[in-house]
């Protein structure tokens, strides 16, 4: 079968298109034809070492895939399954970790996993809309909904909104009936934030982030939670971003956050968190209703994933270095 891989550490050119055994899957496993995979923002940072994480080479990349079930291994039991099902895969696997991170991911030809760690697409979804799901539309539900729990009315600040997780969360965020500013990173990145529906757009390098959202919320007062500010700011860049979030926050207000890709120790002010008696939140991956949920979304016409682009696997070079060079909005999908 093809596979994509990566024998070391380095740039896209380290990535390649090899040749390799189909997978045999073991007892109570199913073997999956792959027909559509999505790239995430921790594959070029999983490409470059900048993680700090050891993991076995070579490597394929990729978390989320969607595809049919091609087989079974022996004496499994397939709970109804059949050969030819539509199903996504769960990207975390039971014993293994997460694919293309501590276990091969799913830019391949077949993966046989679990069938636990299978999720029925329902008619009318595409392969490469749920191929989009998983990590960060699954990552945004449980931070909308779960964790930082908007309510309609709300107004939510949402940072570095233009990949998977942040248009994500707009669509979101709207679909609650919120107010949403976006940051971007680009004027043409900007006009598609409006689109698909956020109510104001700010330049994600602005370094008058505070300026700019008080002059469409307001100025937060010390114990009023009638002045302005914002409701909810969506974190996950870190960096430089954090002190100024909790300049922006209302009284009471809350911040959620799911990673750092500006840094993970930055700069803060605590000043902020007591006496605006504010709330920081974590959120960590996604949940299994959480998939399943998103699906029925698609099916039903409530959710359609941002597609940045479809590309065959050979191109994966030229998706993987727009991923690195932040000229992808929404989702970048792989097909085979």
């Amino acid at each position: 079968m093809k596979a994509v891989l990566y024998d070391r550490h380095g740039t896209v050119d380290q990535l390649y298109l090899a040749d390799v055994p189909t997978p045999e899957p073991a007892p109570g496993e199913a073997l999956i034809r792959i027909r559509a995979c999505a790239l995430n923002g921790f594959d070029p940072m999983m490409l470059a070492g900048t993680t700090g994480l050891r993991i076995p080479f070579p490597m394929t990349p990729c978390g989320d895939a969607a595809g049919e079930v091609a087989g079974f291994g022996p004496g499994t039991d397939q709970a109804g399954r059949q050969v030819g099902d539509r199903v996504m895969i769960d990207p975390i696997i039971e014993g293994r970790g997460m694919l293309g991170e501590k276990a091969p991911g799913a830019a391949a030809e077949y993966l046989a996993v679990p069938l636990g760690s299978l999720v029925p697409i329902p008619d009318g979804v595409s392969f490469e809309h749920a191929a989009a799901l998983p990590v960060a539309y699954g990552t945004s539900l449980r931070m909308v909904e779960d964790r930082a729990r908007v309510q309609a009315g709300e107004t939510v600040l949402i940072l570095g909104a233009t990949g998977g997780v942040g248009t994500c969360c707009v669509q979101l965020c709207k679909r609650l009936d919120a107010r949403v500013i976006a940051t971007g990173g680009s004027s043409g990145k900007l006009d598609r934030l409006r689109a698909i529906g956020a109510d104001h757009v700010l330049p994600s390098r602005s370094n008058e982030l505070v300026r700019l959202v008080r002059e469409i919320t307001g100025r937060p007062r010390y114990h009023d939670p009638e002045s302005g500010g914002v409701d909810v700011v969506i974190n996950y860049i870190g960096g430089a971003t954090w002190a100024a979030s909790l300049k922006v926050l209302r009284f009471q207000g809350r911040m959620v956050t799911c990673g750092a890709t500006a840094g993970y120790d930055p700069s803060t002010d605590i000043r902020y968190i007591w006496s605006f008696e504010q709330t920081i939140i974590g959120s960590d991956g996604w949940s299994r209703a959480g998939l399943v949920r998103l699906l029925a979304m698609v099916a039903e016409g409530e959710l359609e994933p941002v597609i940045h682009a479809v590309r065959p696997i050979e191109d994966v070079r030229t998706a993987m270095g727009e991923l690195m060079r932040r000229k992808v909005f929404g989702k970048s999908i792989l097909t085979l």
